[in-house]
């Protein structure tokens, strides 16, 4: 993300919700629309133009659990965890999905892949355990099947759970 536009599009945004009350939450909700999250420059910057100390920034920022102010992974990883899933193993692919990719629900991979995070219904109790991949929904899964789910997404190496060699027979 080059600074300099990033600069214009908060000006401009800035420009737009300028002379209206309540216009901070506004400006925040474009900002995280258009990027994903609210970067850190984006705060202080917005701290300068609106005259609004950055703190108070913050405190809207953390306050509402849709603003998010760390950049977000490439891909979006979701675990159902509504009744009909957590019954029939989410906790347990959960896990698996933590083991594998080496980060904790609401956190994203190092290098930036994959962001983990637990969602309370998808709706679709009939075909539980479900979970998402930018919002692909697989159904009935097991833990067996994450690795193979995630290596389609990763363009990598395929990930293997523990005692997995990933040799083919």
């Amino acid at each position: 993300m080059e600074t300099a536009e990033l600069k214009e599009t908060v000006q401009n945004i800035v420009n737009e919700w300028k002379d209206r009350e309540g216009n901070l939450i506004m400006i925040l909700h474009q900002i995280q629309n258009r990027y994903g999250y609210v970067p850190r420059e984006v705060s202080l910057q917005l701290s300068e133009l609106l005259d609004i100390p950055l703190a108070r920034i913050y405190e809207v920022l953390t306050f509402y659990h849709y603003f998010k102010i760390v950049k977000p992974g490439k891909h979006r990883v979701s675990v159902c965890m509504g009744t009909a899933c957590y019954l029939n193993g989410a906790p347990g692919l959960l896990n698996e999905l933590e083991h594998l990719l080496g980060v904790s629900a609401g956190e994203t991979t190092q290098d930036g892949l994959f962001q983990v995070e637990v969602v309370r219904c998808l709706g679709c109790c009939g075909l539980a355990p479900v979970m998402t991949v930018d919002g692909k929904i697989f159904s009935s899964v097991q833990k067996d099947d994450i690795a193979k789910i995630l290596s389609d997404y990763s363009h990598k190496e395929p990930i293997f759970s523990s005692g997995d060699t990933g040799s083919q027979a």
